[in-house]
């Protein structure tokens, strides 16, 4: 059974600025915690290829891989896949957004399979996923909210 995770967080600011600051790629180490660059390779139409590199794991072991992302600005809605798997079989991420009572709920769905020779399995990687969103995706509530209010 591949991995699923589907986590939301209800953002008090506008909708139209919640998909601004988290669509933009070249401002997502400053954004998230656990990503170190963004090095955007390719742009045609709505769709981004870019590597992603993670700051070092406890291990010093410094993750990278190259993701494809398509935004959809009329459907609230962001489909990416990861180009070069890595440990996985397969990564398949939609984000979403909508208007909620507060301000903008944002959703993450993650649908994977980890490949056998992975560090962990498909178990594994589905509880580090849904710890990890939640810490990222409070991080960015309160960067959101911050700059909402400055505004």
């Amino acid at each position: 059974m591949p991995g699923h995770t589907d986590n939301e967080i209800v953002i008090a600011a506008p909708v139209d600025l919640v998909w601004e600051i988290t669509n933009d790629l070249e401002n997502w180490p400053q954004l998230f915690s656990e990503y170190a660059s963004v090095e955007v390779l390719e742009r045609e139409g709505e769709s981004t290829t870019f590597r992603l590199t993670m700051h070092p794991d406890e291990n010093g072991q410094i993750w990278s891989w190259v993701s494809e992302r398509t935004t959809d600005r009329p459907g609230l809605a962001v489909k990416a896949r990861r180009v070069e798997p890595g440990p996985f079989e397969f990564m398949d991420i939609r984000w979403e957004y909508a208007e909620a009572p507060g301000g903008t709920r944002m959703r993450w769905i993650q649908d994977f399979a980890m490949k056998p020779t992975a560090p962990v399995d498909d178990n594994g990687m589905t509880n580090h996923i849904n710890r990890n969103s939640r810490i990222q995706m409070q991080l960015i509530r309160e960067k959101v909210e911050k700059r909402a209010a400055d505004a």
